[in-house]
């Protein structure tokens, strides 16, 4: 046995040239990696970017809206606040013919008591017309009429040859303005038998 040739021991083994081969393969894996690293934080960049474009592309978007809104509702304060303001303009406009048809009669000096009666009945005739383009309504139930409650206020109970929950007199005339009681008519009820 003594003719064989001698085996390497381990402490031989890490003298052979391997280790090069394995600087090698680190280097390139290496590399790689460097390489890979480097294009992963291209597209990350790159994702960052379009991400904060996007960002400050929907903060524009965010406070173009806000203004819209703050503008609408200060328009629409604004339209609230002429609506109030001028509200009683057109029903105003309508009833200056009524006051200059009480100065012109209230100019005559020696009017004759038909003469104020017909201008009293004219004037009225008027301001009712005028109430009337205004969308008030007069309410003045017939005698006999059915008593209505979202119309009419009963001043009292009386006895009556009239059907129960009539009307047997108007006190005063109600009035309506768009379908709602202004002031409901004053009236006396027919008493149940």
């Amino acid at each position: 046995m003594s003719d064989a040739t001698p085996q390497p021991t381990p402490a031989d083994t890490s003298a052979t040239p391997a280790p090069a081969v394995d600087s090698q393969a680190s280097q390139d894996t290496a590399a790689a990696m460097a390489n890979y690293e480097s294009e992963a934080l291209a597209k990350c960049q790159a994702e960052l970017t379009e991400l904060q474009a996007k960002s400050a592309e929907l903060a524009d978007q965010y406070l173009r809206a806000k203004a819209d809104v703050e503008n609408a509702r200060r328009r629409a304060e604004d339209e609230v606040s002429k609506a109030r303001k001028f509200a009683l303009e057109g029903f105003a406009d309508s009833l200056l013919p009524v006051v200059d048809s009480l100065e012109a009669g209230l100019a005559i000096k020696d009017a004759k008591v038909e003469q104020i009666r017909e201008g009293s009945q004219a004037t009225l005739r008027q301001l009712l017309a005028a109430l009337e383009r205004n969308k008030v309504i007069v309410v003045d139930p017939a005698i006999g009429a059915k008593f209505d409650p979202h119309q009419h206020q009963a001043i009292s109970v009386v006895p009556s040859e009239q059907e129960a929950n009539t009307v047997v007199t108007v006190l005063q005339k109600g009035y309506l303005i768009s379908e709602r009681v202004l002031r409901p008519a004053l009236v006396t009820v027919a008493a149940a038998k």
